[in-house]
């Protein structure tokens, strides 16, 4: 019996300092714990069988136990999802969501995998009916899901492609529960909202969280969570009551609360005053939550005293209070965290610190730099119907920011309202007319992008047509195709009484129609929704060689109406080109007017899908045409000739540039800052 005890002794010892050894170098590969484990499992079993042979091998095992205690520990640790709440108090529009996506950049930087879920109090179902003017722009995601705008910056701060479930609404809980209760799944239980509301959103967490988004197979490490709305909506307290229950149920280790509060500087004193945030923290503990992370919004750095005052009455540490102060764009926000050490906060409450490198943003922290010494300008007119938002065309702007910095240009938007183009406008407001006319006429590049409606399309028109005629780069998205289509019709057909069925139903020229799956009785998602298959018909179109030449491409849709098939002809006679169409070969997906520098209509749009560092390929085809590089770009590109990975980029992490047709520097470059003038809200 000595005999076996003596060299399992020693294997025990061996495997024990060898994954010891080998956590200690903090490798951030989770699967590699998991290899080291089944590497140490079959000895488990090994022990097992000795065990049998006799009472002597007991000490054998205490010995094991003591020696691989803290493997089993790390082991633990590593295949337990975390979470990271983060919630806002004092004011909305602090920043929550770029705070949020920051923060999973971070963690991501440190070598984890992360996932990202929003939450919105309210009773809509998801955001696809919601106004612009009221919510900002609806995100279309690869499986139709329309959602919150924050989950476009989750997707293009991460790379990630997220699911319509990642996006939890109050509506989507009540008819989650309400359907169960219909089936009788609570077994004539009064159905509350403690426990059953709640425990509903405890369930959606748990089982979105281990959903992968990365491309990766097996769920994330960590999950960074954003409650919409502040600390004190009436709206919100079933979640909060919900996330209160849950960070108990997951453990302190396993649950990391960030708030993101205001700390105001009163002009009059200059002196940043501390109480809103105590009592924001106060709510909050209130309700069963306490923050292990203060995150204060405010015009500058916070000062020491001012720290210790928050320290000292919010009861979190020093080092774990972290100021987010006004910057030039947001992509200082991620650099802002690393360097006020955000990132050993939280792995140290969710007990990472020996899993997770130093974070690496070297790419980021270039891109950033990219931007800060940009100067000559390129200018693009926005005409549309939400100009007075920004918000409204979040993703178009973040898509124009891309591509802009791709081809080292400063990015300069127009905004232009539709309706201040058309002759109604000359005569009751010459002035605003005017103005209009003369941003449209002094940007370099005009896009159009989507919406619905009938206010404004006659302005779109004139926009779409002054393009063409004057030879400016031209991109219409969605509905912006549809109306490049018409204006098309109307001028070089002469087909001047030519509309959507959408604006004139009884329309004897529909250039556009209702598509025949559509629904005309419900409106949300109703629509052709998600990631859908274009293929290109005319191989050596700019479209296709914008996107290397591939032969067909995945973007994201959101339409109700497409192009008539049966005109197709027409146009294709008079010399508009359908160079993309779907799999049938009649519903068209891009339009281009082959004798034109750059005139192109998507039915998609590619603004969801455009990453920084790897532009929307038509988006940097508008600001390269706008800016004199078409050409280079598209000999750079037309030169590949692969099937792109996500229907935007070539895989590459950079894109040749070009500068006055001479090649320069590489560049990974974004921005998310906007110079802009005009009629619309300055972002």
């Amino acid at each position: 019996m000595f005999l076996i005890y003596s060299p399992l002794i020693n294997l025990s010892t061996f495997y024990s300092h060898l994954f010891i050894g080998f956590v200690s170098t903090k490798t951030p590969f989770i699967s590699f714990f998991k290899f080291r484990f089944f590497t140490i499992y079959p000895y488990l079993h090994l022990l097992h069988v000795r065990l049998l042979s006799g009472a002597f091998l007991c000490v054998y095992f205490c010995e094991f136990l003591v020696l691989n205690c803290k493997v089993l520990f790390f082991v633990s640790e590593a295949l337990t999802m975390k979470y990271v709440l983060v919630t806002g108090g004092v004011v909305s529009g602090l920043g929550k969501g770029v705070t949020a996506s920051s923060i999973g950049l971070l963690l991501k930087a440190c070598g984890l995998r992360v996932t990202s879920i929003k939450i919105d109090p309210y009773l809509n179902t998801d955001a696809g009916t919601m106004s612009p003017f009221e919510h900002g722009e609806v995100f279309v995601l690869d499986d139709g899901g329309e959602v919150d705008l924050d989950l476009g910056n989750y997707e293009r701060f991460l790379d990630i492609k997220l699911t319509r479930d990642n996006n939890i609404t109050t509506g989507k809980i009540y008819q989650s529960v309400l359907e169960k209760e219909r089936r009788g799944d609570y077994l004539g239980k009064t159905v509350q909202v403690v426990p059953h509301i709640t425990d509903a959103i405890q369930e959606w967490i748990e089982r979105v969280a281990s959903i992968p988004v990365d491309g990766k197979e097996g769920p994330a490490d960590v999950c960074v969570i954003e409650l919409g709305g502040t600390i004190g909506d009436i709206e919100s307290m079933p979640f909060i009551e919900a996330l209160g229950q849950f960070s108990y149920h997951v453990g302190p280790g396993n649950f990391c609360l960030i708030h993101v509060s205001l700390v105001p500087v009163l002009n009059v004193v200059g002196e940043q005053k501390t109480k809103p945030t105590q009592h924001s923290v106060r709510g909050l503990r209130g309700l069963g939550l306490t923050p292990n992370i203060l995150a204060c919004r405010s015009t500058k750095a916070l000062e020491d005293n001012v720290k210790a005052k928050l320290s000292q009455f919010c009861h979190v540490a020093a080092e774990n209070i972290l100021t987010l102060y006004d910057v030039p764009n947001i992509w200082h926000i991620p650099l802002l965290l690393r360097d006020q050490k955000a990132h050993e906060a939280i792995l140290k409450g969710l007990n990472l610190l020996g899993v997770a490198r130093e974070p690496d943003l070297q790419e980021w922290t270039a891109r950033t730099r990219v931007y800060d010494i940009l100067h000559e300008p390129v200018r693009i007119a926005m005409v549309g119907k939400y100009t007075g938002l920004s918000d409204s065309y979040l993703s178009v702007l973040k898509a124009l920011l891309h591509a802009s910095v791709a081809c080292r240009r400063k990015l300069v938007v127009e905004w232009v309202a539709a309706g201040d183009l058309e002759d109604v406008t000359a005569t009751e407001a010459p002035d605003v007319y005017k103005n209009a006319w003369d941003l449209l006429k002094g940007s370099d590049g005009v896009l159009v992008p989507g919406g619905f409606g009938d206010r404004g399309v006659q302005g779109k028109i004139l926009a779409a047509k002054y393009a063409r005629e004057n030879k400016v780069p031209f991109l219409g998205i969605c509905l912006g195709m549809q109306i490049a289509v018409i204006e098309f019709a109307r001028s070089a057909l002469g087909l001047h009484d030519a509309n959507s069925t959408e604006f004139d139903p009884e329309t004897s020229h529909p250039c556009v129609i209702f598509m025949p799956e559509g629904s005309k009785t419900y409106m949300g998602g109703t629509m052709r929704l998600g990631s859908r298959r274009t293929y290109f018909k005319v191989p050596n179109c700019k479209s296709a060689k914008l996107y290397s030449n591939a032969s067909f491409v995945d973007e994201r849709h959101r339409h109700r109406y497409e192009v008539n098939p049966n005109m197709v002809p027409q146009f294709e006679n008079a010399g508009l080109s359908f160079v993309g169409r779907d799999e049938t070969g009649r519903r068209m997906e891009i339009i281009e007017l082959p004798s034109h520098p750059y005139f192109v209509g998507t039915q998609f749009h590619p603004e969801f899908k455009s990453r920084p560092g790897k532009p929307s390929a038509l988006f940097l085809g508008l600001i390269a045409a706008a800016s004199g590089q078409l050409d280079a770009v598209l000999q750079n590109y037309g030169n590949e000739s692969k099937l792109l990975p996500n229907g935007i980029s070539n895989g590459k992490p950079s894109v040749k540039t070009y500068q006055n047709g001479n090649a320069i520097k590489s560049s990974n470059g974004s921005l998310n800052g906007v110079y802009s003038n005009g009629n619309g809200v300055h972002h």
